[in-house]
């Protein structure tokens, strides 16, 4: 009977259910004031330990506010106010530098204040519901958890919250703290004319927005050629790789093809090489002085003092990148197409057949809509993957050739190698944060919109 009598229901039960608004609405006014001074409602109910460790969370962070975490908060509304400057000490005979404030550290410091403020509203929240659900227990007769009991549910039935924990506040750290910092600096000066720590930068607000859609500005100038170039890589990219990958898997898998070991093998050696080796040979072999250029004047084809601009012309250098980025994609999407082939129900094509569809109806009315169904999402993905591919660009063309009309950006760069040149080469860290919000405004909107329209999301089971 001991053991029966010391289990207890679920530590959080029915009351859990209630929200903050509700739980601070129907508790007592013990239970209200565990918002404030949390663990209150827990230790007047003996549960010590648990009270006291809501207590040392608010003891902490406001010995941390008081200490350091007001002034950060100063800080990062004003961004700094003394410049370092240089003061002339007269027993060297020399000038040094006087310590000013680094903005990048105040706001630095007051995203972190933020975030650690955030996080205690919401132990605060977990305070006044844990009260609540002390008294609720109290109300109804139950038995109240004691710390050992707490212990034993992250073994059961709070095991998922136990696990889920550490990868939530890692994701928090390392992920969604250093985003935020990325997306404010988009509202600062922080450009190559206010570097800290000898310049302080500011808050503008949307200006850096505004000058990268203003009519007339050399940013928007730069901008919009830039972004159309993405978009018609990205599609062209994808669609390419996709259909040519499609029918080359379909070519192998014919009944007809011997050899097919052997074919996915030669195919599957590009796979195996490194991309960076594929691109960068790539790179040699179409240079003015490669291979083949060589060849060509070897043959006659063009003069012996010519040479065909492959990453010269900004025409010629966008072909090129397409079609070696299809000699790249074209295996990747052979294997994946392979094993979706081989899965489409043979009894489809047997009735197509005594149906008398053509190879080509067949195609248009089975396979393709199958592979599609089937690999929209994946399309999704790589279309995202090729609106952020920094390696192609890169390492074939480095983004050029350059243009005066532009601002530091070239004619084959997407915004993300562009991007790239803002913030390593040029230290316009405001504009490169501003590009970055913009991608990630445009990939979601398209990805989300796109996916929710197709058929893998409306109707999963219907090639089952």
């Amino acid at each position: 009977m001991g053991i029966f009598k010391k289990k207890i229901q679920p530590i959080y039960s029915r009351p859990n259910d209630a929200s903050v608004a509700q739980a601070f609405k129907n508790g007592n006014g013990m239970t209200k004031l565990s918002f404030f001074i949390f663990g209150l409602g827990n230790i007047t109910n003996k549960q010590i330990v648990r009270g006291l460790i809501f207590l040392a969370i608010e003891i902490g962070y406001l010995a941390y506010l008081f200490s350091f975490g007001i002034g950060a908060l100063g800080d990062f509304i004003t961004l700094g106010t003394v410049e370092q400057g240089q003061v002339f000490n007269e027993a060297l005979g020399i000038y040094e530098y006087s310590a000013g404030d680094d903005s990048m550290l105040c706001l630095l410091y007051g995203v972190i204040t933020l975030a650690l403020t955030a996080a205690v509203i919401f132990v605060g929240c977990m305070s006044g519901k844990s009260a609540y659900c002390t008294q609720f227990r109290k109300e109804k007769g139950m038995d109240i958890p004691s710390f050992m009991d707490d212990i034993r549910s992250l073994k059961e039935e709070n095991l998922h919250a136990f696990l889920l924990a550490f990868p939530i506040i890692g994701i928090l750290c390392f992920t969604v703290v250093p985003l935020v910092f990325m997306i404010l600096i988009a509202f600062t000066s922080y450009d190559h004319e206010h570097q800290p720590p000898g310049n302080l930068f500011s808050w503008v607000g949307l200006d850096n927005f505004k000058s990268m859609f203003s009519q007339g500005s050399k940013l928007a100038a730069t901008f919009w050629p830039v972004l159309t170039w993405t978009l018609i890589w990205a599609v062209v990219a994808t669609v390419s790789c996709y259909i040519l990958g499609l029918l080359l898997a379909l070519l192998i898998n014919r009944k007809g093809t011997r050899a097919k070991g052997f074919w996915r093998f030669m195919f599957v050696l590009s796979v195996a090489v490194p991309q960076f080796v594929t691109l960068l040979s790539m790179r040699t072999i179409f240079n003015a002085n490669g291979p083949v250029n060589v060849l060509l004047r070897e043959f006659g084809l063009i003069g012996t003092t010519e040479s065909i601009p492959f990453f010269t012309n900004p025409l010629y250098a966008k072909i090129t990148i397409i079609c070696i980025n299809i000699w790249i994609g074209v295996p990747f999407t052979m294997l994946s197409t392979t094993g979706i082939l081989q899965n489409i129900p043979a009894e489809l094509y047997e009735a197509a057949k005594i149906d008398g569809a053509s190879a080509p109806t067949i195609f248009r009315k089975i396979t393709l809509p199958y592979m599609l169904f089937v690999m929209t999402p994946n399309l999704i993905t790589s279309f995202t993957g090729n609106i952020n591919n920094f390696n192609v660009i890169y390492l074939l063309s480095g983004g050029g050739p350059d243009s005066l009309d532009y601002y530091y950006a070239g004619k084959t760069d997407l915004l993300v190698t562009w991007l790239y040149r803002l913030t390593i080469t040029q230290k316009d860290y405001n504009l490169g944060a501003v590009i970055g919000i913009l991608v990630f405004i445009i990939l979601a909107t398209v990805s989300l919109i796109t996916y929710r329209r197709t058929g893998s999301y409306k109707d999963e089971g219907a090639f089952q």
